[in-house]
């Protein structure tokens, strides 16, 4: 057994706290084994403009997911069942195939449940000569002692912002817990990047961007996650602020409250709040995002 692999043994990573035997092929709360599956390795063209940039993030779609929002888009790979397995020699060998393919940084996306391995990878592409800004996309329903296997090798942290609403997040993300623990999350992320940098041609080289997506009939909620992350952090982060909830067919027939998008009355009110509050540093969206077409296709591509 390596070493990074004794963290999937009565698995504690994530505040779910499911004790799975993960190595041993339990399935834990995120719905799958200590072995890494991705269901995409890509450039991608629809993070905010400094990730993106013009030449493409080099995103890598991790399978399963330990929060399991019932509006998830990528609903797909977040149940475990899409992707492909791969070794972490694998995983290092992307991170060198998306670089030649111009990738302006490695993101990872949804990687909290895989951390170890993921960390475990990162140090061999570091040893290699591995020198892309790495991201940590996720959810930051994460403990800060998970956070520090990723650590050394994350360059910038785009953790979300759910919810600041316990009811809210009981009911959409079975985890009422979720502000607490991942404010002490985000607050990790800050104290481990400091302020925002940018190379010559405006990418983000370091720091912490915190993602919120404005939900159907969440405009009050939103906003206090605005509040909290400025009144907080100030100019220190970037906020950004994401209109783009697509509902998918079939998906919400539980919760109709939620089987439509925001009107552009609500993300208004989010963006008008926040310019009121004095926030600079924000990234917007237009309107038109929210389409089932900025959802990329999961085909095991680049896996």
């Amino acid at each position: 057994m390596e070493d990074y692999e004794k963290y999937y043994q009565n698995c504690r990573l994530c505040p779910r706290e499911c004790g799975a035997d993960r190595l041993h092929g339990e399935s834990g709360f995120c719905r799958v084994t200590s072995v890494l599956r991705a269901a995409r390795a890509a450039l991608h063209f629809w993070e905010e403009p400094c990730i993106s940039g013009r030449r493409g993030s080099g995103a890598v779609f991790f399978s399963g997911c330990n929060v399991g929002c019932v509006y998830c888009q990528n609903h797909q790979i977040a149940d475990g069942s899409s992707g492909k397995d791969i070794s972490t020699d694998r995983l290092t060998q992307i991170f060198f195939e998306l670089k030649e393919k111009g990738a302006e940084n490695i993101n990872l996306v949804t990687p909290d449940h895989y951390a170890p391995a993921i960390a475990h990878a990162l140090k061999k592409a570091r040893g290699q000569g591995l020198d892309l800004p790495v991201i940590y996309n996720g959810s930051a329903y994460i403990y800060p002692r998970t956070l520090d296997l990723l650590k050394p090798y994350v360059d910038v942290w785009l953790p979300d912002l759910k919810y600041m609403d316990a009811d809210i997040a009981g009911l959409y993300s079975h985890a009422a817990d979720y502000f607490p623990i991942a404010s002490r999350a985000i607050d990790y992320m800050v104290k481990a990047a400091g302020p925002a940098q940018f190379d010559s041609r405006g990418m983000i080289r370091r720091g912490v961007i915190v993602r919120h997506l404005v939900l159907p009939g969440c405009r009050k909620d939103a906003q206090n996650v605005i509040r909290y992350l400025y009144e907080t952090y100030g100019d220190d982060i970037y906020i950004s602020i994401m209109g783009q909830y697509t509902p998918l067919p079939g998906q919400l027939d539980n919760f109709p409250q939620l089987n439509r998008r925001i009107t552009s009355r609500e993300y208004d009110a989010c963006l008008d709040y926040a310019l009121d509050l004095g926030v600079v540093n924000a990234y917007i969206q237009e309107r038109g995002t929210a389409k089932e077409s900025f959802i990329p296709a999961f085909d095991n591509e680049g896996v």
